[in-house]
């Protein structure tokens, strides 16, 4: 069993449960705004939501073109006009509240501070992400954050993941390990760059994409095993 230096974390829906604290968000949002939020109308959002951000992992888009026309492309089909820009600074307060952690995460995160050096590779908004590790407890647990918006570039790019080697001397792609729940993003981008990568799918998505992972788990504490964490020294 390989034995790793380094543990890569993605962050939403990897250690923070980013479904729950969407959806408060919206809901205050959309209270706020004096509408009434279907499940319907989420599950649209969340569609249009997330099609713009594949686009920004391909680099169709840059962040801000995500960020800041998703709430007008989502109300526009419902044929309503409004400030996109706006409506994302009032959502992006309401997010930053959320930090609900996946179950067992923060435990897992303490154990192997011990043993492994720990990371943060996120692709999203750097205040954001900030706020919500540092109310979680996560966020003192970890040597380095690299967040996309600060580095230029995001997951899966070349570019990101050069970024992160260039400012951790010595560790080589085949010492770590990338964990996440997004194939487009961490496991495409630790393939392309030669590390191993862990899809964390605890709702047992098919995987229909053609990019695999080195391993698979339903649950955070299924990468023990993985892991074979007793076996690293120093």
């Amino acid at each position: 069993m390989k034995t790793y230096k380094a543990l890569f974390f993605d962050i939403d829906d990897t250690l923070l449960d980013f479904g729950a604290a969407e959806s408060a968000a919206l809901r205050m949002l959309f209270q706020e705004e004096q509408i009434t939020l279907t499940p319907q109308m989420e599950q649209h959002y969340k569609t249009i939501n997330q099609a713009l951000w594949r686009e920004f992992e391909e680099g169709k888009r840059n962040r801000d073109q995500v960020v800041n026309t998703r709430f007008a492309a989502f109300f526009k089909e419902y044929g309503k006009e409004v400030d996109g820009v706006l409506l994302e600074n009032k959502y992006r307060t309401y997010l930053e509240q959320g930090h609900q952690l996946i179950s067992g995460a923060l435990e897992l995160i303490m154990e192997l501070k011990e043993h492994y050096e720990l990371y943060i590779v996120t692709n999203g908004d750097s205040a954001t992400q900030d706020k919500r590790l540092r109310a979680s407890g996560l966020q003192p647990l970890f040597r380095q954050i690299f967040v996309s918006e600060e580095i230029g570039y995001q997951k899966p790019m070349k570019e990101f993941f050069d970024y992160v080697f260039a400012r951790i001397p010595g560790l080589t792609p085949e010492q770590g390990l990338i964990i996440g729940d997004s194939l487009s993003a961490d496991i495409k981008g630790g393939n392309l760059y030669g590390l191993d990568t862990c899809w964390f799918n605890p709702g047992r998505k098919a995987n229909n994409t053609g990019i695999k992972p080195t391993y698979e788990i339903e649950k955070l504490s299924d990468l023990y095993a993985i892991i074979n964490m007793y076996m690293v020294e120093g």
